[in-house]
C-alpha cells in the first residue's frame, strides 16, 4: 500500500494505520489540532466553505433552472424498442450527449445532428444501454428526433475478446466525438454486474468504439456495428483514482465508488478523457485523516476549526469521512488508448462522494469545468435532499488550477419534488458556434415514476457566460432536446 503524506510537524502518517487503528487514532486526536494539515496534492478542491453558501446564494433568480409547463412536456415519441416476446416498450430515455466536434460544438454528421442516450424498460432498471438518437440539423422540433435503436448489440462485447467487456452488464454515461476523417467515436461507460457471490461489484470502465453510421436514404440514418470495441481505464489504479477494490472495504458496500461519464476533449492536438472518479492513495484519499486537512474547507483558520468541530459531531460524520469525489483526467494516445493518468482537475473531500457528468470546454479564452450533483449526495448543512445542482469552474488551461465560477461554483439550482414532472437532472452546457451563451441541456421526469410520463429530453434553454459569471437567460426556453440556437440570440 502507498503512503499518504501529511504535512503538519514532518508527521507522515498512512491511511491504513488510521483507518485501522481507530485506537491510536482516537488518542492522537486528544491533542488539540496535532493532526491538522493544509495539503491540497496540486488540484483544486470544491470546499465546504463555499458549499455552505449555496443555501443563500441559490435563491438569485440567475442560478435557477427555468419554470417549465408540465402541459407541454411529451415523451419522445420514437423513443420505442419491441421486447424479446414483440411487444413495443415506450422507453425512459435519460442522460444524453450529443455527437460533438472537437472543440465541444454540435457535429454535423452528413446534414444531421445526433444524441447518444441511455434508454430502457421503465419497468426493468437493469435495462441501461446506450440509443442512438438523429434529426435534421436545424429541425428543433422532438418530433423531429429519430431512433436508429441501440447501439451495441448483446454479442459486440464477446468480439474484441476484452477480458473485461465480456462480463458487461449495463452501459453507463459518456461523450461521443466527430473525428477528424468523419468517423463517429464514442466513449461510455461499461459497467459490470453487482453479484458480490460471483465476485462482481459493480465495476466501472471507461470504454470506446467507432460507432459506423451509414445514410441509406436522404431521411434516415442507420448503425451499421461497431468496429476497435475496447476498454481504456479500468476502474481506476488504486494510487490517483480510487478502486472497486478500495471501495468494497466499507461496511455493507457503503462507500459509493464512481468511475463513469467519459467526456473527450482535445488540446493543442492532443487527446484526452474528463471523468466522474474518486482520489487515491496518493491524491488526498477518504478516512478519518481527511478531516484535519484545511484544504478541504477553505475559508479561515477559524471556520476551519469551528466546521471541522461540528462535523465530527455530526451524524453525517461517517459519510464525510469516505466522502472523495473528483473530476479526473487521462491523456489518450491518437488510437483512443491510455496514454498517461493525470492527477484529478478537482475533488470534494468531505463534501461529496459523487460529482457526475464531467464536462469541459474552452470559451473565449478560458476552460470552463461543469459537473452535476444532487443534494441528497452533498454532506453540508441547509442543503436539502430534493436539491438538484450544477456546479462549474474557470481556469487558464485545462489542466487547472480551477476557481469556482460566481464565487462558490454554483451555477444552477433547482428544487422540485421528484414527482414533479418537470424534474431535470444531468444538465450539460453545449458551446455554440459563436457568442457567450451555451445551451444546457438535460432530461426531464424521474424514470419510472408514471405509467404515462416517461423520462425524456427536457426542454433546453440558455446559460450566459462571462469570464467568471454565469447566469440563466430569462425568457430563453428551447424546444425539448434542441441542441443549437440561431446565432442571431447568441449574444
Amino acid at each position: 500500500m502507498k503512503i499518504s503524506r501529511f504535512v503538519k510537524q514532518a508527521t507522515a502518517v498512512t491511511f491504513s494505520a488510521v483507518l485501522l487503528a481507530s485506537g491510536g487514532a482516537q488518542a492522537f486526536a486528544k491533542e488539540k489540532n496535532s493532526q491538522d494539515y493544509n495539503e491540497s496534492y496540486g488540484f483544486s478542491h470544491i470546499t465546504r466553505f463555499d458549499m455552505l453558501k449555496l443555501p443563500e446564494q441559490q435563491k438569485n433568480e440567475q442560478f435557477k433552472v427555468p419554470q417549465f409547463d408540465a402541459s407541454t412536456i411529451k415523451n419522445i415519441p420514437s423513443a420505442k424498442k419491441v421486447d424479446e416476446w414483440g411487444n413495443q416498450i415506450d422507453m425512459d430515455v435519460w442522460d444524453s450527449w450529443p455527437l460533438q466536434n472537437a472543440d465541444g460544438t454540435v457535429a454535423n454528421y452528413k446534414g444531421y445532428h445526433i444524441a447518444f442516450a441511455l434508454a430502457g424498460d421503465p419497468k426493468k432498471g437493469w435495462d441501461t444501454f446506450v440509443y442512438l438518437f438523429y434529426k435534421k440539423a436545424g429541425d428543433n422540433s422532438l418530433d423531429s428526433w429519430k431512433n436508429a435503436g441501440r447501439v451495441f448489440k448483446d454479442s459486440d462485447k464477446f468480439v474484441p475478446n476484452d477480458s473485461i467487456l465480456k462480463d458487461q452488464a449495463e452501459e453507463w454515461s459518456g461523450s461521443a466525438t466527430l473525428t477528424a476523417d468523419g468517423k463517429v467515436r464514442l466513449f461510455y461507460t461499461n459497467r459490470h454486474p453487482w453479484a458480490p457471490e460471483r465476485g462482481f461489484y459493480g465495476k466501472q470502465t471507461l470504454t470506446t468504439a467507432q460507432v459506423n453510421v451509414s445514410q441509406p436514404d436522404a431521411n434516415t440514418l442507420k448503425i451499421d456495428g461497431v468496429e476497435d470495441f475496447k476498454s481504456i481505464f479500468d476502474g481506476g489504479d488504486g494510487r490517483i483514482y480510487q478502486n472497486v477494490k478500495q471501495g468494497i472495504v466499507e461496511p455493507n458496500f457503503s462507500d459509493n465508488h464512481t468511475f463513469r461519464d467519459p467526456h473527450y476533449v482535445e488540446d493543442k492536438g492532443r487527446k484526452y478523457l474528463v471523468f466522474e472518479a474518486n482520489t487515491g492513495m496518493e491524491t488526498g484519499y477518504q478516512g478519518e485523516q481527511s478531516f484535519y486537512n484545511k484544504a478541504y474547507y477553505g475559508g479561515s483558520k477559524k471556520f476551519f476549526q469551528a466546521e471541522k468541530a461540528k462535523l465530527m459531531q455530526s451524524p453525517k460524520k461517517d459519510a464525510a469521512r469516505i466522502a472523495n469525489g473528483a473530476l479526473g483526467i487521462i491523456e489518450l494516445n491518437n488510437d483512443y488508448t491510455l496514454k498517461k493518468v493525470m492527477k484529478p482537475l478537482i475533488a470534494s473531500n468531505t463534501v461529496t462522494d459523487e460529482i457526475e457528468r464531467a464536462n469541459v470546454f474552452k470559451l473565449n479564452g478560458k476552460w470552463y469545468l461543469f459537473t452535476s450533483t444532487r443534494g441528497s449526495k452533498l454532506i453540508v448543512d441547509g442543503i436539502d435532499k430534493e436539491d438538484i445542482y450544477m456546479l462549474g469552474y474557470v481556469a487558464d488551461s485545462l489542466t487547472g488550477p480551477y476557481k469556482p465560477l460566481n464565487g462558490t461554483g454554483l451555477v444552477l439550482h433547482q428544487d422540485l419534488n421528484p414527482y414533479d414532472i418537470t424534474w431535470t437532472y444531468a444538465h450539460f452546457a453545449i458551446p455554440q458556434t459563436s457568442g457567450n451563451n451555451v445551451v444546457v441541456a438535460s432530461y426531464m421526469t424521474n424514470r419510472a415514476y408514471f405509467e404515462d410520463h416517461h423520462s425524456t429530453f427536457a426542454p433546453s434553454f440558455l446559460l450566459n457566460i462571462k469570464g467568471s459569471k454565469t447566469s440563466v437567460v430569462k425568457n430563453s426556453i428551447l424546444a425539448q432536446g434542441q441542441l443549437t440556437i440561431d446565432l442571431k440570440i447568441n449574444k
